[in-house]
């Protein structure tokens, strides 16, 4: 289900950025992405999409990232070690898969990340795996 469409576009404040890859929400302590069929999200795709968000959250922030699949893309796994290796801003991060396919490919994914990689059924269950995440919820 796309984030537009569910119960969560009106209650969760965000900022929408549209790029002819896809479209990212940018909420207060996450990134939901929405990335077009067939496209392939690559180095240049990812630092436009950084550099809009730092534009947005300023410096020094944390967040967490929701990939929502709700199409069929493809990335290159690799690519998240060498992210990890330049930025240190995503905390965690959130794969809403919809079928055995992206769940096979979110897992590879997962071997990858030097975060935590949380595969998701359900954008509900995204938002609240990254609502209850220890980073966000400190006193």
């Amino acid at each position: 289900m796309r984030f537009e469409k569910s119960i969560f576009f009106d209650l969760v404040p965000h900022f929408k950025i549209e790029f002819s890859f896809g479209d990212f929400f940018l909420c207060k302590n996450f990134v939901i992405s929405e990335l077009h069929e067939g496209i392939h999200f690559d180095w240049d795709k990812i630092l436009e999409v950084i550099e809009a968000i730092g534009t947005y959250y300023g410096e020094d922030f944390e967040i967490a990232y929701i990939s929502n699949r709700v199409e069929s893309y493809s990335i290159d796994p690799h690519l998240w070690h060498r992210f990890h290796k330049e930025f240190n801003f995503i905390i965690a991060s959130a794969t809403v898969v919809y079928n055995d396919f992206g769940y096979i490919n979110a897992s590879i994914e997962k071997q990858f990340a030097n975060i935590s990689l949380k595969r998701c059924g359900s954008l509900v269950e995204a938002l609240n795996w990254v609502k209850h995440l220890k980073e966000f919820n400190q006193n």
